[in-house]
């Protein structure tokens, strides 16, 4: 008999992690819980421990784990609960599991990514910040643990279906063989016909109304200004060894063609499929080989038409932005996702127009290049920076 895989899910109560405990039921022969956690949705979490059986649970306060404790009830078998920003690493590293999912959003979910690849183990990557803030601390201890990463994004997961044939994931050190360039597409999200400068009063809800694919808030917003887009441009450069100039972006509203890679002879190879994370979660715990996901057929002739645009960076400017990052360094990178973090909460507390996130972003990066180079080869000296930065943005932002 096969011992089932123990995989923790760092933030099971978003998307992702629902998606992935969808996924892991669908093969209990192959998967099982070990520990989730959650930043709040204490009752969710209960209920998703108790349905998976899982050994633990990390919280954030004393609070929320009397909450969960109140809404697990007499149940038997409660998991132990461990709480704490520190238990997040803690359970990220146990050698009781053998799989992560990183899937908290925004930059909390930085130091539990970076302690699974420490450990050496299977990361399924979901937090695209951990490498637009780390990268290269990031893939430079996935390749000294011998840690396996796995993209869940499903733009980078299909361009990693795509590259050349591989059957163990690692942290390349140069572009892969033979290929020329690698193409993301975006939906455009739910603006993509309308000019920037059209779009200053767009509330919250408008921002959040994806035409395609089911998410959390904040990184909704982040597909309505495509910033979301420029920073899966920065993830792409870390995950594949990509420069900047051989990464490309195009609108692609159908959200069938997940991503390709174009190759030096001029072949280009795509990944296609219904716009469901359920895909690339599968692949990536079950990788190398394929899995059942759930997720129904493509009918290409019920799609009828697949569309394509260059994208305009100019009516885009988060985009454009994100470009400008990538080319200046890793503390303008930091500096951008740690602005855009704290202008998208306050668009989303309605304290900031949508157009402003752009212009708040600007204004930390134009404040980020002009301070001193620091040293950024520590945790603790990205976390500075990000702190740094989101002071400024707050600058920024009430202005």
């Amino acid at each position: 008999m096969v011992t089932p895989t123990r995989v923790t899910i760092l933030g099971s109560t978003g998307s992702i992690g629902h998606n992935t405990l969808d996924v892991i039921a669908r093969h209990p022969e192959r998967f099982a819980v070990h520990t989730l956690t959650a930043h709040s949705r204490m009752d969710l979490l209960a209920k998703q421990a108790f349905e998976s059986k899982a050994v633990a649970v990390a919280v954030p306060t004393a609070l929320a784990a009397e909450r969960f404790k109140t809404a697990w009830g007499d149940a038997p078998k409660r998991p132990d609960i461990r709480v704490g920003a520190q238990a997040l690493v803690e359970v990220a590293s146990d050698p009781a599991s053998q799989a992560v999912m990183a899937a908290i959003v925004g930059s909390a979910g930085l130091p539990a990514a970076l302690a699974a690849a420490q450990a050496g183990k299977r990361v399924l990557l979901a937090n695209k910040e951990a490498l637009v803030a780390a990268g290269s601390l990031f893939m430079a201890a996935v390749r000294a643990s011998g840690a396996e990463l796995l993209p869940i994004d499903s733009e980078h997961n299909a361009i990693f279906q795509c590259l050349p044939h591989h059957d163990r994931a690692s942290a390349p050190t140069g572009p892969a063989a033979g290929v020329r360039r690698l193409v993301l597409t975006a939906s455009g999200g739910p603006f993509r016909n309308q000019r920037w400068a059209e779009l200053a009063h767009v509330t919250p809800e408008q921002a959040c109304a994806h035409p395609n694919w089911s998410m959390g808030r904040k990184i909704s917003v982040d597909s309505a200004t495509m910033l979301n887009k420029g920073l899966e441009v920065i993830e792409a450069h870390h995950l594949f060894a990509m420069p900047a100039e051989r990464i490309s972006v195009v609108i692609h509203p159908q959200s069938v063609v997940h991503s390709m890679v174009e190759y030096e002879d001029g072949s280009v190879l795509a990944q296609l499929g219904q716009p469901d994370m359920r895909t690339p979660i599968a692949y990536g715990l079950g990788f190398p080989e394929r899995i059942s996901s759930g997720v129904g057929m493509l009918d290409l002739a019920l799609a009828g038409r697949l569309d394509f645009a260059q994208p305009d960076l100019k009516q885009l400017p988060c985009l454009a932005l994100s470009f400008l990052a990538l080319k200046t360094g890793q503390g303008a990178c930091i500096a951008l996702n740690a602005a855009n973090e704290v202008a998208v909460a306050a668009f989303l507390d309605k304290r900031l127009a949508y157009t402003k996130i752009a212009q708040v972003i600007e204004a930390t990066l134009n404040w980020q290049i002009g301070q001193p180079e620091a040293s950024l080869s520590s945790l603790d000296d990205i976390i500075a920076l990000d702190e740094l930065s989101r002071q400024a943005a707050r600058r920024a932002a009430s202005d």
